[in-house]
């Protein structure tokens, strides 16, 4: 599957690079192959890669297909959905402290929590990278967070 149109818009592929380019500057290896185009790099990588933006309740604005296939998903599914949806509610509080830890810290390289797709699967992810995302001028513009590993629940 070739990268999403909406993915080729000037403004949001510069945010989506921010992932990649994050990623490098905060724990010191590329998430992707450099010198690719970071957004179709990014699109296609084998680990699932997610982000979300700064709102007040955070809204994913990336997912790659390995995101897709693993929360069993459609791209306009899961785009601007509320990313504290993909925990269940019971888990939203562990999440959340995962992502105060990442504020604080930078990022987190060790992370593992029970997640749910869009079908109802639960799944716990492990070894999961978790980061923020730093715009140009060093504010937070957002987080992210990639995994290889999961394991069916």
């Amino acid at each position: 599957m070739d990268l999403p149109d909406r993915f080729r818009d000037p403004a949001l592929a510069r945010r989506i690079a921010l992932i990649a380019q994050s990623h490098a500057r905060l724990l010191g290896a590329p998430l992707v192959a450099e010198g690719e185009d970071l957004a179709e790099a990014l699109w296609n990588a084998p680990q699932v890669i997610l982000a979300h933006g700064t709102e007040a309740d955070p809204l994913f604005y990336f997912a790659n297909r390995a995101a897709l296939a693993r929360f069993d998903a459609r791209l306009d599914q899961i785009i601007g959905m509320p990313s504290r949806l993909s925990a269940e509610a019971p888990n939203r509080a562990e999440r959340q402290a995962l992502l105060d830890r990442v504020s604080r810290d930078g990022f987190i390289a060790d992370y593992s929590g029970v997640r749910i797709s869009l079908t109802g699967q639960r799944f716990r992810i492990e070894q999961a990278t978790v980061w923020n995302l730093i715009g140009a001028d060093g504010g937070v513009c957002g987080q992210a967070a990639s995994f290889r590993c999961w394991t069916e629940l």
